[in-house]
This record gives C-alpha cells, sequence and structure tokens, in this order.
C-alpha cells in the first residue's frame, strides 16, 4: 500500500492537532501508511504546493470554506470533506481516519 497524505485544515492550525496525533495512532493500529498534518486554512495553499495532498479535512469551525476549497483544489483532483462534527468533538481519531479512507478509495 502507498503512502497517503491526509491534511486536516482549521482556522488557527492547533485545535487539530490533537486529533492528529489520535489519527496517526489509529493509522499505526491498522498499519497504514500515512502522513497525517494540519495546517491553518492561511497555510493551506503553501502545503498544496508543495507535496501531494491525497484528501483535505475541514475541521467543522471552518466548514464555511468548503466551496472556496473545491474550488481552488478540486481541479487537481483532491477530494474534501468537512469533519463531522460529533467526531471532531469527541477527537476520534479513528473515526476521522475511518473517513479520510472512504474518500480515498473513491478515487
Amino acid at each position: 500500500m502507498s503512502k497517503r497524505t491526509i491534511m486536516l485544515v482549521c482556522s488557527a492550525g492547533m485545535s487539530t492537532s490533537l486529533l492528529v496525533t489520535k489519527m496517526q495512532k489509529a493509522a499505526q493500529n491498522k498499519k497504514i501508511v500515512a502522513e497525517i498534518f494540519a495546517v491553518s486554512a492561511s497555510e493551506a495553499d503553501q502545503q498544496v504546493a508543495s507535496k501531494i495532498i491525497d484528501v483535505i479535512l475541514l475541521g467543522p469551525q471552518v466548514r464555511f470554506m468548503k466551496g472556496k476549497f473545491e474550488e481552488k483544489y478540486g481541479l487537481k483532483g483532491i477530494p474534501i470533506d468537512v469533519i463531522n462534527m460529533t467526531d471532531y468533538g469527541r477527537m476520534d481519531g479513528e473515526k476521522v481516519l475511518e473517513q479520510a479512507e472512504k474518500i480515498m478509495n473513491k478515487l
């Protein structure tokens, strides 16, 4: 299985850091090779320009930006979704990883 890159986006890039850690642990437990990281919305362009991103997950607090992200990155073939608010609130790394997997498996 090839390495997957999952980018989480939130308003400041900090509130998702705990979720990233939990997702990394869930990926390790499932033997999934993935780079999972979080950035602020303002840093997203730089990350997309510098690496291949397989999926972008938006934190619920920036869900209003989904249309803007789809316009910018949809043409590059990067799927974008909003993290389920309950899973985000619970910091359920396993559920959010499953959400990312489902999106990537559709490709």
